[in-house]
């Protein structure tokens, strides 16, 4: 096992895992919540929502297995096979429940963990989910993802992955989208597959399974999401649907402090009424 510090709070490492080994950074003590990232960033969207939950929880960010550090699985990448991961980590970590917080892609990776292993899902937060139906699909098959161009000599694709993803950035924050090239370089050929993943998934099967406290974030200045976040929230049981005003795709590294906020009062909440976080 490989480990380096970031800061004074901040520790980084490598898990080996029944899948392969899975690059992690986490914070603080105590009960685990769990941080799933969109497609294709990594650990570091929750670079400084991290200490902020580490004040309370034990805060895990991982890489999602193909992206950022950790490793790529012979097996052809799914929804499926992406919460199996989150779930050896877990057991690497000798974790066996945790709540579980994912941000776009993360959200559905969340959405697969609570409904096959409810057991072990003591609170979810799904930000950002979008709602993959058989309309979805059939919209979405064969068409061209967001991160997906064509790689030329002179670099100019560079310039189009930038040009395509800056609308749905704040527009006076570069360092956010820099952020983002930098895993979309590294994820390489999964900053387009990992979107076309996310459209196979059949998640109106599973979304009836949930039986976790949930909540659903809906970040108002998301036009992919916030549309179908009620429609993600009623399918859930019970679920708390909370729009997050000027809330953009990037929206953990964007607000961290609104974001962490969020996911600190659910789960504490959760854990206060007895049994849920234990």
């Amino acid at each position: 096992m490989s480990v380096s510090k970031v800061g004074s709070n901040l520790e980084r490492r490598f898990v080996t895992t029944r899948l392969g080994r899975i690059h992690v950074a986490m914070a603080g003590t105590g009960f685990p919540i769990l941080l799933l990232h969109q497609t294709p960033r990594s650990w570091d969207e929750y670079c400084d929502v991290l200490p902020l939950l580490g004040r309370d929880f034990r805060a895990i960010a991982m890489d999602t297995l193909g992206f950022g550090d950790s490793d790529r699985p012979a097996a052809d990448p799914s929804i499926e096979l992406w919460a199996e991961g989150a779930f050896a980590l877990l057991d690497a970590l000798e974790e066996p429940r945790a709540a579980i917080v994912g941000h776009h892609t993360g959200a559905v990776i969340a959405v697969e963990m609570a409904a096959s292993a409810p057991a072990r899902v003591s609170a979810l937060v799904l930000s950002a989910c979008p709602f993959v139906d058989a309309a979805r699909r059939a919209r979405h098959d064969g068409m061209r993802v967001i991160d997906e161009v064509e790689a030329r000599p002179d670099g100019s694709h560079l310039t189009e992955l930038w040009a395509r993803r800056q609308p749905f950035y704040p527009a006076d924050d570069i360092d956010l989208l820099q952020s983002f090239m930098i895993d979309a370089l590294r994820a390489g050929e999964m900053a387009a597959e990992g979107h076309r993943v996310v459209n196979r998934y059949r998640m109106e099967d599973r979304l009836g399974s949930i039986q976790c406290p949930t909540l659903v974030i809906a970040p108002t200045a998301d036009p992919h999401v916030h549309p179908v976040a009620p429609r993600v929230a009623g399918a859930i049981e019970g679920s708390t649907l909370c729009e997050l005003s000027g809330g953009m795709v990037p929206l953990p590294d964007q607000m961290p402090e609104a974001f962490a906020g969020l996911v600190r009062d659910f789960v504490a909440a959760e854990m206060a009424k007895g049994g849920n976080g234990t």
